[in-house]
């Protein structure tokens, strides 16, 4: 199985939240981990802002920041082609999704068509998640 996971899946990955134990499950599964390669800054971000918070000590930030770093070249990346972005436009429009999450979507549907394989979708937007439902993407159960 290929399993597509958009940030707020990936972050659960690191930060233990709702969900976490979830995406644990899916990616026990999945034969194929991909995301976007936009999925890199983003986790970054969420991983600092988690430590301005103050939901990180600096060695938990350090100690979770290197492990990703470590872990990311695990993940399929999928690169933002003109082709995505035009494809997440369209998205965007169509579902009422904010950028990145049009891109995320856009990539999975792009992974999905490269491979001619059936593609996992995970996130913990529920917008997105209908979206990516309503283009064909299969959702975790």
């Amino acid at each position: 199985m290929i399993l597509y996971l958009d940030t707020s899946s990936l972050v659960k990955l690191y930060v233990e939240e709702e969900g976490s134990e979830e995406v644990r499950r899916q990616i026990a599964g999945a034969t194929v981990v991909a995301t976007s390669a936009i999925a890199y800054v983003e986790a970054r971000a969420a991983f600092a802002r988690k430590r301005r918070e103050g939901g990180l000590s600096e060695e938990e930030y350090g100690h979770m920041s290197d492990g990703f770093g470590q872990e990311w070249g695990a993940f399929l990346a999928i690169g933002v082609s003109e082709a995505i972005v035009s494809l997440a436009g369209d998205l965007a429009e169509r579902h009422d999704l904010r950028g990145f999450d049009a891109i995320h979507l856009a990539s999975a549907l792009a992974l999905r068509d490269r491979t001619q394989s059936s593609v996992v979708f995970s996130c913990a937007d529920g917008r997105l998640r209908a979206a990516a439902q309503a283009e064909g993407l299969d959702i975790p159960d």
